[in-house]
């Protein structure tokens, strides 16, 4: 090939590239898409008016940064399973990120790692991740996008670290081990009650992964039910009394004895709630699997139980995004 010809070569290679620039510039990444989704309808104010009392200002030291900046970061944490160390390179690292904080890298800071723990701690000390649910759940209600009618229960494990390759050579004492089927489990759990309708949750319990399900049962109503739904690990005669007396309707599925098997009826009927008590499992499967909260960051039930509230809060708004974005 003569020189005009690798000349042209060249120049059809370059336009190729800054065509598919172009095309890779114009096309929203879907995180993106998702960042902007989120920030639409997120109550921050709310959020904010809740932190500033506590946010006031150092009369000695470096300025405070900015709250939404590191509210912003707390909650990529959250959907992203972000430490505090990940969560600083992160920022630096994604444009995506600095879009949704709104920094520029030449003329921001960027928090570091120390900053973002003591953000989280500050969130804690005042339980403001258990107030956050509440106001996403009172914001919802007033939608008409949570009705409280009735309540579905159900608990899910987490793991901890089993390891006693650390510091005080013990696992977490307020973990515990527990058996689920065939398999042996380390960790917590988390109780919560779903709205029977939208499938939102509006109660958050926890507790060791040994304690039974039934123990925190009744936490987990709101009081206004009209029926209760939970598979056979809920099922007690006094409750199911209790229930029919009120005039709820007792969903929860009957359990068979090796002396009493199930009838064709309780077939049926346990067959019949089955698709209402699915719904627990959709804001487990956010955390989970979308947000990759599938073991805990913090030693002791109470910081995971703050990060838990603030991932059932999340998840809440994350379920029901279209439908805020459609009536804003």
């Amino acid at each position: 090939m003569d020189k005009m010809g690798l000349d042209i070569f060249n120049l059809i290679l370059r336009m190729i590239q800054n065509s598919f620039l172009a095309l890779a510039h114009e096309k929203k990444l879907r995180c993106e898409k998702f960042l902007e989704e989120m920030e639409k309808i997120i109550p921050w104010e709310k959020f904010s008016h809740e932190i500033q009392p506590f946010y006031t200002e150092k009369e000695t030291g470096r300025k405070r940064m900015e709250m939404m900046i590191m509210l912003k970061i707390y909650f990529l944490q959250q959907w992203y399973a972000l430490s505090d160390p990940a969560a600083e390179e992160a920022v630096y690292d994604r444009n995506s990120f600095q879009k949704f904080l709104g920094i520029d890298l030449l003329s921001h800071k960027v928090p570091d790692e120390t900053t973002i723990l003591n953000f989280r701690h500050l969130l804690e000390a005042h339980k403001l991740q258990e107030r956050f649910l509440k106001i996403v759940n009172a914001v919802l209600e007033r939608k008409g996008l949570l009705m409280r009618e009735g309540t579905i229960v159900d608990a899910t494990i987490i793991a901890a670290p089993s390891s006693t390759k650390n510091q005080d050579k013990k696992r977490d004492p307020e973990m515990s081990q527990t058996k689920k089927g065939n398999q042996w489990f380390f960790g917590m759990k988390a109780h919560i009650g779903v709205d029977a309708q939208s499938g939102l949750v509006h109660t958050l319990e926890t507790s060791a992964a040994k304690v039974n399900d039934r123990t925190p049962f009744k936490k987990l109503l709101h009081g206004s039910e009209r029926a209760i739904f939970g598979d056979k690990g809920y099922c007690k005669t006094e409750d199911k009394r209790e229930a029919r007396k009120k005039g709820i309707l007792w969903a929860v599925s009957d359990r068979g004895t090796r002396s009493h098997a199930l009838s064709s009826s309780q077939k049926k009927q346990n067959r019949k709630f089955s698709s209402v008590r699915s719904k627990v499992e959709h804001p487990f499967g956010v955390i989970k699997c979308q947000w990759g909260f599938v073991k805990v960051r913090y030693k002791g039930l109470f910081k995971n139980t703050m990060q838990l509230s603030m991932l059932f809060s999340l998840a809440n708004l994350f379920r029901v995004r279209k439908r805020l974005l459609a009536m804003a």
